[in-house]
């Protein structure tokens, strides 16, 4: 994990890869509570069984909105800025699903500072977020995320 001092010591890493975040696995149960969360219970997510024989992955896969979610848990694992009273999630600017997550596969989040801007409040931060598939080419999710640093 990378250590930023500083607010203005993060901000100096404009235009960086930031790291990587530890491998983590996707397993049914989670997607599963996810649908129950979402009321999103769709047959590709929660029917084993059907999935392999009738889907075009071989296997459940989990939600892109379940992928986008993990981010807010891969993140803290990339990076850390000291002095900090808080963060704020804004929102994101762009996202998407360019490639399925298979149940019981390994994911990871890569991060880059796109830009950080003074507002009244903080300083707003733009990273984009890579959730990487292990041993796939394309990305499952790509987003790029708004978030407000107060010191």
């Amino acid at each position: 994990m990378r250590r930023f001092a500083s607010v203005d010591e993060f901000a100096a890493a404009k235009g960086e890869h930031l790291g990587y975040s530890p491998w983590r696995t996707v397993e049914q149960k989670q997607i599963d509570l996810f649908a129950e969360a979402t009321d999103d219970r769709q047959w590709i997510h929660v029917d084993p069984e059907r999935a392999a024989a009738e889907g075009p992955f071989g296997s459940t896969i989990a939600h892109g909105f379940l992928t986008l979610s993990l981010v807010s848990a891969l993140v803290p694992e990339i990076f850390q800025i000291d002095g900090l009273s808080m963060a704020v999630n804004v929102g994101l600017n762009r996202v998407r699903f360019p490639a399925p997550v298979r149940v019981d596969s390994r994911i990871r989040g890569g991060a880059e500072l796109v830009d950080i801007k003074n507002s009244p409040a903080g300083r707003l931060a733009t990273v984009k977020v890579k959730v990487e598939v292990e041993g796939e080419r394309r990305a499952a999710c790509v987003a790029e995320t708004l978030t407000l640093f107060v010191s």
